[in-house]
């Protein structure tokens, strides 16, 4: 009786889990850049340029690296939404105290 020979598994589902988990970490913790431009010419003509750009890190490494924009969207942050519209209420305020000053 022989037994089969185990052929190594190509997506390396025996303990990749924690492989995996640890990769994600180290990424997140360092952050990783993927940058590429895709170009198409026709007869030495440049028709269209497209630039990529991918960062990959947690916020806190993003934030040490300067990159915080999702804090002042108002799409994506309450807060920079209560600011617009705090701002925008101020700018209301004015131009009617303005209009009432017209008006008297």
């Amino acid at each position: 009786m022989t037994t089969p020979s185990r052929l190594p598994d190509p997506y390396g589902s025996g303990g990749s889990g924690a492989n995996l988990a640890d990769i994600l970490e180290r990424v997140l913790d360092k952050g990783i850049v993927i940058a590429g431009d895709i170009r198409i010419n026709l007869l030495d003509i440049e028709l269209l340029t497209i630039k990529l750009r991918l960062v990959v890190a947690s916020v806190e490494r993003a934030k040490e690296m300067g990159i915080d924009w999702w804090e002042d969207d108002p799409s994506l942050s309450s807060g920079a939404r209560r600011r617009e519209l705090s701002e925008e209420n101020e700018r209301l305020r004015q131009r009617i105290a303005a209009l009432e000053a017209d008006t008297a």
